[in-house]
């Protein structure tokens, strides 16, 4: 999406765009501190063959899977996001970080203190500020609106997988309904629904 968004600001109608990122859970269940990635798939699926296509897609546009390691239990980490969120932070470059801890660099985004690196490392956190991320991480009542954001968007757009995207104006008239559909897609399958949007 990030590439399809790049070359659309070039277009000459082009349409202001904004990102806004939700959690979401594909396994709640994941043990909280995170589960070794091919233990995890062999239990769920039988293996990870479901994975493939994605990782292979996914070199195709520079996503780079080759370091998986973990299957997190993610739900410290969407509290990472907020937690930069209610102070200005930008929620793409939040989470860009986390898929490249996850993915390129085999971290456990389950566990606190690779939250807190991450956060101090590629997201600006002030040393100073760890013992309140630590606090917010911690927190029950931070975890329970993520989880609430989460039954939300599974009740509102039916979401039982992800990526999920929710495409539409801002200012939608009468009987305009966003664009909603599930899965990695081509940069050209976002280029034509900006299109689209234009008319």
């Amino acid at each position: 999406m990030a590439i399809a968004v790049d070359d659309y600001k070039t277009a000459p109608k082009a349409l202001p765009i904004s990102i806004e990122w939700k959690p979401f859970m594909i396994d709640p269940g994941t043990k909280k501190e995170g589960e070794e990635y091919l233990a995890y798939n062999r239990r769920r699926w039988g293996g990870d063959g479901w994975t493939h296509s994605m990782k292979r897609e996914g070199r195709k546009i520079g996503a780079n899977f080759d370091n998986w390691k973990w299957w997190p239990n993610t739900s410290k980490a969407h509290q990472l996001v907020s937690y930069f969120a209610q102070r200005g932070g930008d929620t793409s470059r939040s989470n860009q970080a986390l898929f490249e801890a996850l993915y390129e660099e085999g971290k456990n985004l389950s566990l606190v203190d690779t939250l807190v690196e991450i956060a101090v490392e590629k997201l600006g956190l002030p040393p100073s500020e760890r013992e309140d991320l630590r606090a917010f991480l911690a927190d029950d009542k931070a975890a329970v609106e993520v989880k609430q954001e989460i039954d939300q968007g599974r009740r509102k757009y039916r979401i039982s997988g992800v990526p999920y995207f929710v495409i539409g104006k801002k200012n939608r008239g009468k009987g305009e309904k966003p664009y909603g559909f599930s899965g990695a897609q081509p940069p050209e399958t976002f280029l034509e629904i900006f299109q689209e949007l234009e008319e």
